[in-house]
C-alpha cells in the first residue's frame, strides 16, 4: 500500500511562527509510521513546509528526519496550502493516531 503523511501536527509539534527548526518530534506516531514501512508499506511524506513562504525546509526537514528516526522511502515538498482537504482516501490524523486499526490490520506500537 502506499501511504502518503503530512508531517506538521502529525509526527512533529511546529512552533505558530513555523520556524520547522524548533518542531519537535512525536515519538509515538513516527513509531506507528515506521511499523507501517517495516511491514511492507510504501511511505511518502508529503509537506507544505516552505509552500507559501517560499523557504526551502528540505535540509532541516531530511536532518529532522535522521535526527527523530524515520523512515520513508521518498520525502515531497510542494503540498498545496489549504483549508479543508475532502477526498475518498483521507483519516484525519488524531483519528489514525487515537486508533490502531488500518485496513484490518491491527498495529501494536
Amino acid at each position: 500500500m502506499i501511504i502518503f503523511v503530512d508531517i506538521d501536527e502529525t509526527i512533529c509539534i511546529s512552533p505558530e511562527d513555523r520556524d520547522y527548526s524548533k518542531a519537535k518530534p512525536i515519538q509515538k506516531n513516527i513509531n506507528k509510521i515506521n511499523k507501517l514501512y517495516d511491514n511492507g508499506d510504501t511511505i511518502i511524506y508529503w509537506t507544505a513546509r516552505g509552500t507559501g513562504s517560499g523557504i526551502d525546509w528540505r535540509e532541516v526537514t531530511e536532518n529532522q528526519f535522521k535526527e527523530w528516526r524515520v523512515k520513508c522511502h521518498e520525502l515531497r515538498l510542494g503540498k498545496p496550502v489549504y483549508d479543508l482537504f475532502i477526498d475518498d482516501k483521507n483519516i484525519n490524523a488524531d483519528r489514525f493516531f487515537k486508533k490502531s486499526e488500518y485496513k484490518n490490520k491491527m498495529l501494536y506500537v
